[in-house]
């Protein structure tokens, strides 16, 4: 990770993240200046380990996470990325909750606070947009690209998923505002380039 950097990538985690994405963000964004740090809700311990999504039967990369998502303000990031795979359904489940309630999982709620912090630059790739369909207010009306398997989930959540109508898939990479949204790890390069030069040019 780098040091003396030009700010943090905050990366939100949990189980069964995907780990070409994990690969890739701890190469590409340190060399580049940025430090990577990875956030979660740690339901009171000082730090939690999680491990990837299984290859070949082998779960290659764990990550220790000790930045508790409650303690911390997205202002202190230059960029907050959702990693792809399961770890972001993970990540909005509630102990408690309450008919009509809106979602008040801790990564959801940092959420709600990233989006109205105009400085911070989102990124999601894959899967990541489950996060935040977890509240509708989040996705309503944005443009953006996910994985097929979730793009039900992104429309009925109120987002408009772009669409290569020729070739009959959801395009590679979406920048919306704030939010810069990729289809899945395969284009994953063109998401963080995509990803720095929005976080740059602020």
């Amino acid at each position: 990770m780098a040091t003396d950097s030009k700010g943090k990538i905050g990366v939100l985690i949990e189980e069964h993240f995907d780990p070409t994405e994990y690969r890739e963000f701890n190469d590409f964004f340190p060399k580049h200046g940025y430090e990577v740090e990875y956030i979660s809700h740690l339901w009171g311990n000082q730090q939690l380990t999680f491990g990837s999504n299984p290859e070949n039967d082998q779960v290659e990369y764990h990550v220790t996470v000790a930045t508790e998502v409650n303690d911390i303000a997205p202002s202190a990031y230059k960029g907050i990325i959702a990693i792809g795979a399961y770890a972001t359904d993970r990540l909005r489940y509630q102990a408690k909750v309450k008919k009509g309630q809106k979602n008040q999982a801790p990564a959801v709620e940092f959420l709600r606070k990233s989006m109205q912090t105009e400085s911070v630059k989102l990124g999601t790739i894959c899967h990541s947009l489950w996060l935040f369909c977890a509240d509708s207010d989040l996705l309503k009306g944005r443009k953006v690209t996910c994985a097929h398997n979730i793009i039900c989930d992104v429309e009925n959540a109120g987002a408009e998923v772009v669409y290569d109508e020729e070739n009959e898939v959801s395009v590679d990479l979406v920048v919306d505002g704030n939010l810069i949204t990729g289809k899945h790890p395969g284009v994953v390069d063109q998401f963080m380039n995509a990803f720095l030069k929005e976080i740059e040019n602020k």
